[in-house]
């Protein structure tokens, strides 16, 4: 039986959010690889979603489009680090902190649930806040105060096994769980700054705002087949960065899902969205 010692009375229901979470640490640097305020908008965004929420999380669910794993995999780290995963950076992007705290019991919980939907996971004790995470959170939450727990990509990748990931944590809303996709909407390296992507990105843009406002069984099966939207590839190579919004829209359940935030840096139209 899954145990109840992290669940309190009268928790508030919280929603869930797919966030864009940048270029590397692009929101705590002089931005020099195009307009200075390419990220300005993103950055408002990001800082605008707790003023956004019912109440102060009790916790964060994040799943990074940054870190894969043979199977699901929860950080049951106490105290996770800093994880530098971004190359040729100003040198004080390398010094930045934000020491939010682990919760090893809800990394617990969070694979237990997993395990029974009959998904594969476990937890690591040594993984850290990659930039996917610490990055926009440094934003949306500077105080750094709320626990968070980290969660992989299986490294299949297969959106049905995360949108089925996303069903099995949706419990944890109702106890104050604020659940987070992080990654980006549009994620192709050599798309970025190409004045040309810009009406194939909205294209694919365009489609994932509709799919994400479908009904939850319209909307899961448009997610399953995304590869067969207009753009598709062209915005998702390979499709990482959008993963994690397989698992926000799973956790989603029958909530309404919508666009809150859209934006075109480096000629790349990027979304963010919320369900509930």
């Amino acid at each position: 039986m899954e145990n109840q010692s992290f669940t309190k009375a009268s928790e508030v229901r919280q929603p869930v959010f797919f966030i864009p979470h940048g270029a590397g640490p692009c929101f705590f640097m002089d931005w020099t690889w195009g307009p200075a305020d390419t990220w300005d908008k993103t950055k408002a965004c990001l800082a605008g979603l707790a003023a956004t929420l019912p109440a102060p999380p009790k916790a964060l669910v994040v799943i990074s489009g940054h870190w894969e794993e043979p199977v699901l995999t929860a950080s049951s780290a106490a105290h996770p680090r800093l994880i530098f995963d971004y190359s040729g950076f100003p040198e004080q992007t390398y010094r930045l902190t934000w020491p939010a705290p682990g919760n090893p019991h809800l990394a617990e919980r969070v694979v237990q649930r997993l395990q029974n939907a009959g998904l594969p996971a476990t937890t690591t004790a040594y993984r850290g806040y990659d930039h996917g995470v610490f990055i926009p959170l440094k934003v949306a939450f500077p105080a750094a105060e709320i626990p968070v727990v980290t969660l992989s990509l299986a490294d299949s990748l297969d959106p049905g096994l995360h949108i089925a990931a996303g069903q099995a944590l949706a419990p944890l809303r109702d106890e104050g769980v604020l659940i987070i996709g992080s990654g980006m909407s549009f994620h192709n390296m050599r798309g970025f700054g190409q004045p040309d992507s810009e009406a194939r990105s909205r294209e694919f843009d365009n489609w994932l705002t509709q799919a994400i406002a479908a009904p939850d069984a319209a909307r899961t099966a448009l997610l399953q087949n995304w590869s067969s939207a207009p753009s598709a590839r062209f915005a998702h190579p390979r499709e990482e960065h959008l993963i994690p919004l397989m698992v926000a829209a799973g956790a989603a359940g029958g909530d309404a899902g919508r666009r809150i935030y859209n934006d075109a840096p480096l000629h790349a139209c990027i979304s963010a969205y919320r369900f509930g």
